[in-house]
């Protein structure tokens, strides 16, 4: 008898993590399921597998194993994402539940409707994705045509994902620690080529920290 594991993504509103996960114990109740692991975390969507922990997820189940889960946007960052993520756990032998929308997919029992709803969605997100880019075009084109300026103004900071550790990446820098260690050993997180980026563009006390290194 395979494990039950039970995915939770949330953003950073606790009162979501709390929904689902009282949503998933009332299926396993009525259901008469015992769930012996609970895989939560707390993320946006614009952040990769790994910190999502889809991979751990992954590493985590072995055939004849049960995946809960509230609802199908939870298990990726678009529609495609998450058929893949699907058909990747059922061709596994894992048995994949999704409560909102009362789908249990299985290579052992396959649930023709719920594979037809599963690939509609997959459809219909695709045609929304090319409706919302077409839209964004339109109006972008409209814009300019109108003569307004398109982009933020020269010189305007945008957040980056490297601002909360600012300090840190400065006094690493200023020790001498490579970028690409910096990234692997110390933040867990980023690129080498977006934290080159960041460094002259967050300010004169980091460009100054880059440059010393060459002094």
């Amino acid at each position: 008898m395979g494990k039950t594991l039970a995915y939770l993504r949330a953003s950073t509103d606790r009162q979501d993590a709390k929904n689902q996960r009282h949503e998933i114990l009332e299926y396993a109740h009525r259901a008469k399921r015992t769930i012996d692991e609970f895989i939560e975390v707390t993320v946006s969507s614009r952040q990769d597998s790994r910190q999502r922990r889809i991979e751990e997820l992954q590493e985590r189940l072995e055939p004849g194993d049960i995946l809960l889960v509230t609802e199908l946007s939870r298990l990726g960052r678009s529609t495609g994402e998450v058929i893949i993520l699907i058909n990747q756990l059922v061709t596994l032998g894992v048995t994949v539940i999704i409560i909102k929308q009362n789908l249990l997919l299985s290579d052992e029992a396959p649930d023709m409707t719920a594979k037809v709803m599963v690939t509609l969605l997959a459809l219909f997100a695709e045609i929304e994705r090319d409706f919302i880019s077409l839209r964004t075009k339109e109006a972008l084109a409209a814009k300019k045509a109108q003569g307004v300026a398109l982009g933020k103004p020269k010189g305007t900071l945008q957040k980056s994902m490297y601002d909360k550790d600012r300090a840190r990446i400065e006094e690493l820098l200023q020790h001498g620690a490579p970028q690409t260690r910096i990234i692997a050993t110390h933040l867990g997180y980023g690129a080498t080529k977006s934290l080159s980026h960041y460094v002259p563009l967050s300010g004169s006390a980091l460009l100054s920290s880059v440059l010393s290194l060459y002094a």
